[in-house]
């Protein structure tokens, strides 16, 4: 059985991920571009955020009606924050939203041997924060625009 628990020597970045089809998340990430907070789950992963550490902004959907997969990238800003009581945890974050010509759809990734193991490929319904591993967040930037 393989180890699925994060790692930090192993870390690449972290990767959140927000339904496109339950929320209309193209028309707020298009009035707002840059993202300085998402919701995550309270857990070991969402205790090892620090700030500095990258991360990616994952869009899912329905495969027909917009291209779905990476639509940011940017870093963590702070530690993990709860809620108000009842209400859910959130990290902030300093992320800027790819152009749409830059962003990078699932099915790129799916066909890269380097990324097609990735956790959100293989586990799409899981929590925030999900994670890709250093030689995959280092595949997934050979995909991104230069800067």
């Amino acid at each position: 059985m393989t180890d699925r628990r994060v790692h930090l020597d192993d870390l690449g970045a972290w990767l959140v991920k927000g339904n496109a089809d339950s929320s209309d998340l193209a028309d707020r990430l298009a009035r707002e571009p840059r993202v300085t907070s998402w919701c995550v789950r309270p857990g070991y992963r969402t205790r090892l955020m620090r700030a500095g550490q990258p991360v990616v902004l994952w869009a899912s959907g329905s495969r027909g009606r917009l291209a779905y997969g990476v639509w940011g990238v940017g870093l963590v800003a702070a530690a993990a924050v709860p809620g108000e009581p009842g209400a859910p945890w959130s990290v902030p974050l300093d992320l800027t939203v790819l152009d749409a010509a830059h962003r990078v759809p699932r099915e790129l990734l799916r066909a890269d041997a380097l990324l097609a193991g990735a956790e959100v490929l293989r586990q799409p319904q899981g929590a925030n924060p999900s994670f890709l591993t250093a030689a995959e967040f280092a595949a997934l930037r050979e995909h991104l625009p230069p800067g």
